[in-house]
């Protein structure tokens, strides 16, 4: 009897033993397997970046509006509000583009100024995410005016614009910063009544978001 129980306590020793060592190795078959499978998944499909070049950011500018000229004469400084382009082609240049339209009311009399800029920027220097850069180009307006005479014709001009301007880097999504950006659409011939000659310049505080192309 002693015999019988000795042997049937030995094979279920030795049964559980066995079973236990097969667990253990599909256990740490499978934890082999596990990290193979992340890292590949992980190599096949990497997180997307958006640091570096070829980054489009997208964004407002808000500020006061400053008229000159002509410009000056038949409207009102105002706040406006300007929407910005920028793609970062190099990491020293940028190709700035700018779309803005407002107008401004002094009494009897307005001003439209709508506009569509273009310009590459160049970074001074850039400190951690902080940069100072300059901006020039050419751009499309088509402004006009309502004075004592009656409403100018509005016809499409070529113009420059030049600015200076900083910017920082909050994180890899969004960009703030302050820009002064000058707009001169050339003279603008009229009929019957003088030509309209006008400049504005804007303050403007800038808010972009990045991402990494269309």
């Amino acid at each position: 009897m002693n015999f019988f129980k000795i042997t049937l306590l030995s094979t279920l020793l030795f049964t559980n033993g066995l079973f236990s060592q097969e667990s253990n190795t599909e256990i740490k078959a499978n934890e082999n397997k596990i990290p193979e499978n992340i890292s590949k998944k992980t190599i096949a499909r990497p997180a997307p970046s958006i640091n570096g070049l070829q980054v489009h950011s997208l964004g407002i500018g808000l500020g006061q509006t400053f008229l000159k000229g002509d410009f000056g004469r038949n409207g009102e400084d105002s706040i406006t509000i300007d929407i910005y382009h920028n793609y970062s082609a190099s990491y020293s240049f940028d190709f700035l583009s700018n779309i803005h339209l407002s107008k401004h009311t002094y009494g009897n009399h307005h001003t439209v100024i709508p506009g569509i800029a273009f310009a590459i920027k160049s970074k001074f220097f850039q400190f951690d995410n902080f940069s100072p850069y300059a901006l020039g180009g050419l751009g499309f307006y088509r402004p006009y005016v309502k004075d004592e005479l009656g409403r100018s014709e509005a016809k499409t001009r070529f113009g420059a614009n030049f600015g200076l301007g900083v910017e920082l880097k909050l994180n890899n999504r969004m960009t703030t910063g302050i820009i002064g950006h000058y707009h001169n659409p050339f003279d603008t011939k009229q009929f019957g009544r003088p030509e309209i000659d006008g400049s504005y310049f804007k303050l403007l505080l800038t808010a972009l978001y990045s991402f990494s192309g269309f």
